[in-house]
């Protein structure tokens, strides 16, 4: 078995910066970055003369996660979200980016409070909140000046607040029906109107996202699949409620930033999970849109767009296969493009990690399954593999850098990261071939990954292990269920055991989101309980790594207690790590370093040996 000489805790201290927002003024970006050991707000001036970024300022000292830091539009004062122990129960704070002087707007440990934007004079802020019942959100509005709350729309379901008009006059709001289908609706802060901009639509995909005013502030731009496979760019005429779609592909376009003047539009298309920029001057309407000068970025994947409040610059937070995450900075007036931040790699140098082969193998009917295979550099045998499959199960494996997949690979084992059916990227109807009473096609999409991995000679027959996080996690018990004969190990990370007991103690805002998805307790039941994991567990012979957090709110710990407890009654070796300052992953850096070598260690000792 090759041994890194970089050991897994240099890969694990590799950082990432995202979330960007520009000051007012342009001068300074904010941005996220787990420098510390977890996300905090840090800052860096916008300079387009410095050859490599500044040294950023760090702004917050919480020693919990942000989620969220975006400056107001006339003063260096950031509206700030974050949560205690991964629990998700965001709340949301005020920071002065002068003097880091912070300040709680919120302070109901119980309650999820979601920012939605400021008010273009910043004298208010938009927000949605479970406050009134644990299980709908409401929209408020709170003046950040006398700290009056409004409630501006009360309903018995889930309700995101968006952002202001332009004007200030209204509350874009954006109200989910299922896991497919949301609607848009207009209030009126004057008279508290509330207006439906979308129908309620229950004949199939139905999604509205990333809605932005156009330049004349009659309509928006959007994109929507409603009777579309695919996300398209969309155009909603704010007088009739007419949706026109302006621009198609056979892939989606999947990002969509405006500008605050509604003159300049990026766009990103997803193309076998690549991502694919572009840019356009929109100042007259799509119809006679002109193509800007569009930066040229390494292959990957481009995961936020920011404009500057002037319109002239673009934060492109993106990732690549190779190299961490991060923000560019590209200056559409000058046409330079620089890097803004620079996370560290540890010091270990890019030209030893791995990029992935785009392949697709067969499965079961005839269809072909997308997937990223990273191999280690050199002479390729048969080898220790690791099937890494992705959550959601709306997600979508994209060539991002992954340390954990990284050091795998300098180790010497392959890793597949499969899109399996149900995944999104590839349309509408592949994402809803495991709804409900599909689910295990999806599974049985892991059998053939793994046979193709060894009829391809990648693979050693006896040592492949399958690895998953959240509905990956149940993939995983799946998978070692279904097909016990072909795992050497798993590795389940905050994963759904029981779907019976996950839906019942699920966050109750989520229930009837997933409910769509999964199937329902009241019409579903029996079909749940036949396909989960924990009614097979005497099925399970391959070791199994467990992950969870105590503190989860979408996949409560219950979950991992279940199937832990089953298998050291059967005597099945299992190793389980709970951390009680987690919730639905690790987001702390030293619970990650306690977590990912043991992982590794214990597929070394199950599949490191010949």
């Amino acid at each position: 078995m090759t041994t890194t000489k970089y050991s897994f805790e240099r890969y694990l201290n590799m950082r990432k910066a995202y979330s960007p927002s520009f000051s007012p003024d342009g001068q300074q970006l904010s941005f996220l970055t787990d420098i510390t050991g977890v996300a905090e707000v840090w800052s860096v001036p916008v300079d387009t003369r410095a050859p490599h970024p500044a040294w950023p300022e760090q702004l917050t000292f919480r020693g919990e996660r942000i989620t969220s830091a975006v400056y107001s539009p006339t003063a260096r004062t950031l509206l700030v979200s974050g949560d205690t122990g991964g629990n998700e129960h965001t709340q949301l704070y005020t920071l002065s980016a002068d003097d880091c002087t912070f300040s709680p707007l919120t302070e109901q440990a119980r309650v999820i409070y979601l920012f939605g934007g400021w008010s273009p004079d910043g004298k208010r802020i938009t927000y949605s909140s479970n406050e009134r019942d644990v299980r709908y959100f409401d929209v408020y509005e709170r003046d950040m000046y006398s700290g009056q709350v409004n409630r501006l729309l009360m309903h018995d379901s889930v309700n995101h607040a968006y952002r202001y008009s332009p004007d200030g006059r209204h509350i874009l709001v954006s109200r989910l029906l299922s896991n497919i289908r949301n609607q848009l609706l207009l209030v009126d802060l004057a008279t508290s109107d509330v207006r439906t901009l979308t129908p309620e639509d229950n004949s199939g995909p139905a999604w509205y996202e990333r809605a932005r005013w156009s330049a004349d502030r009659r309509g928006l731009y959007l994109l929507a699949n409603r009777e579309r496979q695919f996300f398209s760019l969309a155009y909603l005429d704010l007088a009739s409620s007419e949706l026109i779609y302006l621009y198609e592909t056979t892939w989606d376009i999947e990002n969509l930033a405006v500008s605050r003047d509604g003159t300049r539009m990026a766009l990103v298309t997803n193309e076998d999970g690549y991502s694919l920029l572009a840019l356009f001057d929109v100042s007259e309407g799509w119809q006679a849109r002109k193509p800007m000068m569009t930066p040229t970025l390494p292959n990957g994947v481009v995961y936020g767009l920011t404009w500057s409040q002037d319109s002239t610059k673009l934060a492109i937070t993106f990732q690549a296969a190779d190299d961490t995450l991060d923000i560019w900075m590209w200056d559409s007036e000058n046409g330079i493009v620089w890097r803004a931040t620079r996370s560290s790699l540890a010091g270990i140098p890019p030209a030893s990690f791995a990029t992935p082969s785009l392949i697709r193998y067969p499965t079961f009917d005839g269809r072909e399954i997308p997937a990223f295979l990273y191999l280690p550099h050199g002479e390729q045998h048969a080898r220790p593999a690791v099937i890494n499959v992705h959550g959601g199960p709306e997600g979508q494996a994209r060539p991002v850098f992954d340390p954990v997949t990284q050091y795998l690979v300098a180790c010497g084992y392959a890793v597949l990261v499969p899109n399996v059916r149900g995944s999104t990227g590839y349309g509408y109807k592949y994402q809803s071939l495991d709804d409900v009473y599909l689910r295990m096609d999806s599974v049985k999409d892991l059998q053939y990954a793994a046979l193709w991995l060894c009829e391809s000679g990648i693979a050693d027959v006896q040592r492949i292990a399958v690895m998953g996080a959240s509905y990956g996690g149940f993939m995983v018990l799946a998978a070692l269920t279904a097909y016990p004969d072909l795992w050497a190990a798993g590795v389940d990370i905050v994963g759904i055991a029981n779907f019976v007991t996950f839906l019942e103690n699920t966050g109750p805002w989520r229930r009837t989101l997933r409910e769509s998805e999964y199937g329902s307790l009241e019409r579903d039941r029996e079909f749940l309980q036949q396909i989960s994991p924990i009614h097979y567990v005497e099925r399970i012979s391959a070791p199994l790594f467990v992950v969870h957090g105590a503190n989860d709110p979408r996949v409560p710990v219950g979950e991992a207690e279940q199937i832990v407890s089953a298998l050291r009654v059967r005597g099945v070796p299992v190793r389980y790590l709970r951390f009680e300052d987690e919730g639905h992953g690790l987001a702390k850096r030293a619970n990650r370093l306690a977590t990912y070598p043991a992982i590794a260690r214990f597929l070394d000792e199950h599949l490191g040996r010949r």
